[in-house]
């Protein structure tokens, strides 16, 4: 898959008898661009996509458009456009916030933790596909800011995937990623398992800068002309 393709099948949704609640599935739809940025959202298209009720529609849109990712344009309500700059910044900011997650879970997980965490990424080497796969990245570094301990590192970190999972989505299946990120990962996991906090701190950060330049090359002049082609809402902002 070239870089400006995303995954045709992205995690399915779940039955409404069982599946998640109106939040959970529509913030899925978004986040996997099953509802493309700058997509309109109409109240009643999403009780048949939901099989649900316009309450809790309603109290999901709040919550979502509270994060970002849902925006209002007069009466009507669109799915945020994915902001380049917005993203970009969000990598930049995420340096920082892992940094601190190294030198704490460093001080405070324990051989059991990170073997479970090793467990973990391994899975996605045995034939996960796309969506499995994104889901053990984005499960990787949210169980990692737990090793912390700080609930406030583990918000930051969950708001920093928030941000960028959209841009994620387009990236995640790109040939050699997931070897690459799963070598590196290890890695992360062995330095901290040894103490090694500055070392581990670095690790994160040149994982986070390699995933920054495949998601500026992702969304280069010529894939956003792809994206826009396809309807997925790609804009540029100082």
């Amino acid at each position: 898959m070239t870089p400006d393709a995303a995954p045709s099948q992205p995690p399915h949704r779940a039955s409404p008898e069982r599946g998640p609640d109106a939040y959970s599935r529509l913030r899925a739809a978004i986040l996997t661009l099953d509802l493309l940025p700058g997509e309109r959202l109409s109240e009643r298209a999403l009780e048949g996509m939901l099989g649900t009720s316009r309450t809790p529609i309603r109290e999901a849109l709040l919550r979502l458009e509270a994060e970002g990712l849902i925006m209002r344009q007069g009466r009507s309500l669109r799915v945020t456009s994915l902001e380049l700059a917005e993203v970009l910044e969000a990598f930049e900011y995420r340096e920082y916030i892992e940094g601190a997650v190294a030198h704490l879970a460093c001080q405070h997980a324990t051989p059991d933790e990170l073997a479970r965490l090793q467990v973990v990424l391994d899975a996605g080497r045995q034939g996960a596909d796309a969506a499995a796969w994104f889901e053990i990245g984005s499960d990787f570094h949210l169980m990692l800011a737990r090793l912390s301990r700080n609930r406030f590192l583990v918000r930051a970190v969950t708001d920093i995937l928030t941000r960028i999972e959209r841009a994620r989505w387009i990236m995640c299946s790109l040939p050699s990623a997931r070897d690459e990120a799963h070598d590196e990962h290890s890695q992360i996991l062995r330095l901290i398992a040894d103490k090694r906090a500055d070392e581990a701190a670095e690790a994160l950060k040149l994982h986070a800068r390699g995933l920054r330049d495949i998601l500026a090359e992702a969304l280069s002049q010529r894939s956003r002309a792809g994206l826009r082609a396809r309807g997925v809402d790609v804009v540029d902002r100082a």
